[in-house]
């Protein structure tokens, strides 16, 4: 080996010993002989955007556990007039929402040929009269006789029975007389109830047959909803439960559960609730549509906030609240349900007058700062 060679291996091995040197005091630097991890930088929070809409304070209010309904209102006292006898219109004196009170005349039906048939009827009941009278003055006369032995027993029967006879004659023509004065009373047609004219369905000169429909007259200050519930719900339900109704461009209503049909809607599997709505101002009309709810429950002072700020996580429910401009998520208890009003109970968990985000906007991050936008 030339000299040359020997020292370029020195050289080598002298290198290679410094650098295991090295790295053996930087693990000993390390601990355990593992290189030192980078220094971790801090992540930044996220910044969130709302609208002052998306945000709601939990308030304190009355909540109530109700049914929803809805269905068509209709009048409890109405009446479609019809005739009950045929003939000719001569009048018809009330036309659609005019008032009328019970007993008014509203159509006036061609009475001649009933007055005509009252006229026969009479002579008959007088012709009827005379003979009964005939029969009984001879049976009077006769009856003192046979008693004095003067005429026979067969003899006087024989005038008994013909005032038997007489007397059913007499009978007969009077009832003839009383049905054909009341067919010329009904040409006369009166209001059943007071009311209004809900529908006028006859005109003058029209020929009129029995059971023809004339006049529909409609009392308004007590109006009736005819609504479905489910059948699981009907259990629930009792008389006298208060309702709250909303008529579109009417307001407002209270009603009053009053009857509860005892047999299943075929179809829908449902059972028809009746309630009754008081209306003295004659607000509402028969036909519009209502639709509320039926109070089964009261709860007053609760926490309140939109059903749609709760959120739902398996069993778990929270919502998120605003503070001091940084989004939390708080866990709550939910109550009763509001259904009416878009509301539910907070137990516990949140307090009156915190800020909650109303609508249900996905996943949020807790910890995020808070801005507000406009919309």
């Amino acid at each position: 080996m030339t000299r040359r060679k020997k020292i370029l291996i020195a050289m080598l091995a002298t290198v290679a010993a410094i650098a295991v040197l090295g790295t053996a005091a930087a693990m000993r630097k390390t601990g355990g002989g593992k290189p030192a991890p980078a220094p971790a930088q801090a992540a930044a929070p996220g910044t969130v955007e709302f609208l002052q809409s998306d945000l709601v304070d939990a308030t304190t209010q009355d909540l109530r556990v109700s049914l929803p309904l809805s269905g068509g209102l209709r009048a409890l006292n109405q009446a479609s007039v019809k005739a009950k006898v045929s003939g000719e219109v001569q009048q018809v004196l009330v036309r659609e929402g005019e008032a009328v009170r019970a007993g008014q005349v509203i159509v006036r039906i061609d009475a001649t040929e009933y007055q005509a048939k009252v006229a026969q009827a009479r002579g008959q009941m007088l012709a009827a009269r005379g003979q009964y009278e005939n029969s009984r003055q001879t049976y009077e006369r006769n009856r003192e006789l046979v008693g004095k032995g003067f005429i026979s027993k067969t003899a006087f029967d024989n005038f008994q029975s013909n005032l038997d006879v007489a007397r059913a004659n007499l009978d007969a023509a009077q009832g003839g007389l009383e049905v054909a004065q009341k067919a010329l009373a009904d040409t006369v047609v009166k209001a059943p109830l007071d009311g209004l004219v809900a529908a006028r369905a006859v005109q003058p000169g029209e020929k009129v047959s029995p059971d023809t429909r004339l006049i529909d007259v409609v009392d308004l200050r007590t109006l009736e909803l005819e609504a479905p519930i489910p059948m699981a719900d009907v259990a629930r339900a009792s008389i006298g439960q208060a309702v709250q109704l909303e008529v579109e461009g009417s307001g407002r209503f209270e009603g009053k559960l009053v009857r509860i049909n005892p047999a299943v809607t075929q179809g829908t599997r449902s059972i028809m609730v009746y309630v009754r709505v008081e209306n003295p101002d004659a607000r509402l009309r028969a036909g519009m549509f209502a639709q509320g709810a039926l109070v089964l429950g009261h709860h007053a002072g609760v926490v309140s906030v939109p059903v749609t700020a709760v959120r739902s996580d398996g069993e778990r429910a929270f919502v998120y609240t605003i503070e001091n401009d940084v989004l939390a998520e708080r866990e709550v208890k939910p109550g009763i349900r509001d259904e009416g009003n878009g509301l539910v109970e907070i137990t516990s968990g949140l307090a009156a007058g915190a800020r909650v985000v109303r609508n249900n906007l996905g996943t949020l991050r807790a910890g995020s700062r808070v801005k507000l936008v406009k919309a």
